[in-house]
């Protein structure tokens, strides 16, 4: 017990020199303390921004349905010197998910649920006087409300019936009925806009879904009845947007899902057996690895970067902390001349650095936080957040930075010989 009496009390001591000391030399413990803060608000902002970019893709993937395969002619890759290859394949049609329906309901213990199909075309909507282009407009069956990740926010969607009798209905994004109706997206269900000078009845409108990895928002579109679509806007066949959206079942694993698929749809392409695949089956884990490496990447070249500010924060403690012990030598012979051990020396000395070190600390989360806000305020879509764990994780840094860099000297300081200390001047 009473070696532990006896460091508690040097603790204690140790701070109130500390504290004497710190109160003294204000300014030079404050730019001392410089590169602490600089690194610590780096590793919080960092992290703050490494979870923000890592919670919009998980968003973005959800955006995609983790449940559904997208059967396409192009692959969600850089297809590079094989572009050719890809160009000439032939291009998809939205019979396709007819064909693909009735395989997939005539075979036994199917690992897949509905086919839909989806073709895109880029259009201006308006009303009255207001007016919005590049919308991404496209055509599908009633049954994309059934693998619609989106939900709907007012109204409702198309039926079979509309859909099949091609009839002018729409559905609004969100930001397009914003756009569209700035009194208030309520009122949209009902009233008519206009693509090329044809009357659409709005009879739904979207909740807000956000953009795909910060690029295509899914607010800035309108989705209406694939038989109206050909019945108005055809000669954008070149751009190869039809898509087949594919639902598998919860429990049926990606990659078998992947092979039923393709399997069906070489029977829909009428493949010859050892011929290649003319189509892709696309989906939100070919995604994943893509951007996997990319964010693996981001973490570490910014952890190190702001580890870089950590420890040139911490030599330029270490430098000021060798100066104290050389400015303090006699009072270092004194207190070892009355009977002070090494250990209290050593402990005053680490007590010293890593106060200053916590004083950066809490001065750079403080910091950090100032610059969360206007980055909140300035860009209120960025997803990060700024957890609990970063501040641990900044107060763990500056303790053991504060360790690290008051250590050398305070050992040195420990091992002087009072003799010695008491007759530098």
């Amino acid at each position: 017990m009473i070696p532990l009496r006896r460091t508690y009390n040097d603790l204690i001591e140790s701070i109130r020199i500390a504290y004497e000391q710190l109160r003294v030399h204000k300014m030079r413990s404050m730019l001392t303390a410089l590169g602490v803060i600089i690194g610590v608000a780096a590793v919080i902002l960092m992290g703050f921004a490494i979870n923000g970019i890592d919670t919009g893709f998980q968003n973005s993937i959800n955006m995609l349905g983790t449940d559904q395969l997208y059967v396409q002619k192009w692959p969600w890759k850089n297809v590079g010197d094989d572009w050719m290859l890809y160009r000439n394949r032939r291009s998809m049609d939205t019979r396709y998910a007819d064909q693909l329906n009735e395989i997939i309901g005539t075979t036994p213990n199917s690992g897949l649920v509905i086919a839909v199909p989806t073709d895109v075309i880029n259009q201006r909507i308006s009303r009255n006087s207001d007016s919005i282009s590049g919308i991404r407009t496209m055509g599908t069956t009633s049954d994309y409300n059934f693998i619609n990740t989106g939900e709907i926010e007012e109204g409702r969607f198309f039926t079979q019936a509309e859909a099949l009798a091609g009839q002018n209905v729409i559905v609004l994004g969100f930001d397009v009925a914003q756009s569209l109706f700035p009194e208030g997206i309520h009122l949209a269900p009902g009233q008519n806009v206009k693509i090329k000078d044809i009357n659409f009845t709005v009879i739904g409108t979207l909740a807000r879904q956000g953009s795909f990895l910060g690029m295509q928002s899914f607010d800035n579109q309108a989705i209406l009845p694939l038989q109206t679509m050909r019945k108005f806007f055809t000669g954008h066949r070149w751009r190869d947007t039809t898509s087949i959206h594919v639902l598998k079942k919860t429990e049926t694993p990606l990659e078998v899902a992947r092979d039923e698929i393709i399997g069906a749809m070489r029977r829909v392409r009428h493949l010859e057996p050892g011929a290649s695949n003319d189509f892709e089956v696309n989906s939100s884990d070919a995604l994943e690895d893509t951007f996997g490496p990319v964010k693996k990447g981001v973490t570490i070249a910014g952890f190190f970067i702001t580890g870089l500010a950590l420890f040139v924060g911490a030599i330029g403690i270490m430098n000021i902390t060798f100066v104290s012990v050389k400015e303090r030598t006699p009072e270092i012979g004194t207190r070892r001349a009355i009977g002070a051990r090494q250990s209290s020396i050593l402990i005053q000395f680490l007590t010293e650095s890593t106060s200053i070190c916590l004083i950066g600390g809490i001065i750079g989360v403080i910091l950090a936080f100032i610059a969360k806000l206007l980055i909140t305020h300035y860009f209120p879509n960025f997803p990060g957040s700024f957890s609990p764990a970063l501040i641990a994780l900044a107060f763990i840094l500056s303790v053991c930075t504060g360790i690290f860099s008051g250590f050398i000297p305070a050992y040195q300081a420990s091992r002087l010989d009072p003799a010695t200390a008491l007759r530098q001047d």
